[in-house]
């Protein structure tokens, strides 16, 4: 049997998709701009 292709990881998790990867781009900014319009609870990780 294959393992499960998700292990997380916080620290890697954070590093690519974290608030503050999230806030150097404008894309990013966009991203979290679309999640607060939405009402995400957790905006990133």
């Amino acid at each position: 049997m294959s393992k499960k292709t998700f292990q997380p990881k916080r620290k890697k998790a954070q590093r690519k998709f974290g608030f503050r990867k999230r806030m150097s781009t404008a894309g990013g900014r966009a991203v979290l701009k679309a999640r607060r319009l939405k009402g995400r609870k957790k905006l990133s990780y």
